[in-house]
């Protein structure tokens, strides 16, 4: 009999099985695919291709799209940074972390369809769990296991230290997804020297307004991280959220990291799709479409 924990994995697997066949792995094979090392032909273009191999002249020549094909292509490795902080466990009913597990899951799955190597990295103020790169079922399974079940031990955030981690691991090219609600600060240094080298891509899991917009009242509040209490304004607190996101946006933008807000409870397949689509929108019109 399945306990508790493998039957909640089964669940969470079927969950993301459909969406990455059917939508995801295509959309995401077109933004993240390598390209090949030596030359072999070319052949018909098939829906989820990245359209940055087309022969452009074969496709005019016959009439049909038709890609360039490889006789090897270089293997992708993805690495999932994501936090563990109180911050981004500790709400009331745990719709963060599932909202987290989702699309960490979802972009698991979605690399190992594409026969790309995963790893986690697992993160509070200090690196709690790392998992090596790896491909299969069972690799996918043991990440999303820790995602869903990992009990960190530290009480604060630390984007350094796993962006120090992450550069001493990878000695490649590599795709990383840093997934986090980015309550810290002084790591832009690090974030934009990395992201001149990987492709580095920020998924914010944000909060939800406390109260809707124009409310007003005074309420105490405690910090998941510190612990400390302080009364705040509800009104000035949804402003400063709304701030944080802006300055989010800019310092990403500063960076050269593209960043995905996910508001907690939101659905992360229609998200994902959302930002592969816009990837490949802003990559072909700076190549010209070409």
């Amino acid at each position: 009999m399945l306990t508790e924990v493998e039957h909640r994995l089964n669940l969470l697997e079927i969950k993301c099985r459909r969406p990455v066949e059917h939508l995801l792995a295509g959309e995401y094979r077109s933004v993240f695919r390598g390209s090949g090392i030596e030359f072999e032909d070319v052949r018909p273009y098939q829906p989820g291709d990245d359209v940055r191999a087309m022969d452009w002249k074969v496709t005019a020549r016959t009439g049909e799209p038709h890609i360039k094909r490889y006789i090897e292509e270089r293997e992708q490795f993805i690495y999932l940074l994501v936090d563990l902080s109180p911050s981004m466990l500790h709400d009331s009913d745990g719709r963060k972390r599932r909202t987290m597990v989702e699309i960490a899951s979802l972009l698991t799955m979605a690399a190992i369809k594409n026969q790309d190597r995963v790893g986690l990295i697992l993160f509070s103020d200090r690196i709690e769990q790392v998992i090596p790169p790896g491909k299969g079922r069972s690799h996918a399974m043991r990440i999303m296991d820790d995602l869903m079940n990992f009990q960190p031990t530290g009480t604060g955030t630390n984007i350094v230290e796993v962006l120090g981690r992450f550069g001493h691991m990878t000695r490649k090219h590599s795709v990383a997804f840093i997934i986090s609600d980015f309550l810290t600060q002084d790591y832009a240094r690090e974030l934009q020297a990395l992201a001149f080298v990987h492709d580095i891509n920020a998924i914010h899991i944000a909060e939800n307004p406390l109260v809707q917009t124009g409310a007003r009242g005074l309420v105490r509040i405690q910090d998941a991280e510190t612990g400390t209490q302080r009364v705040i304004d509800l009104g000035a607190h949804n402003n400063d959220t709304s701030s944080h996101q802006q300055s989010l946006r800019q310092q990403m933008l500063d960076s050269g990291v593209d960043l995905l807000d996910i508001s907690i409870g939101d659905d992360p397949v229609e998200a994902l799709a959302g930002f592969f689509l816009s990837r490949q929108h802003r990559e072909l019109n700076e190549t010209g479409g070409k």
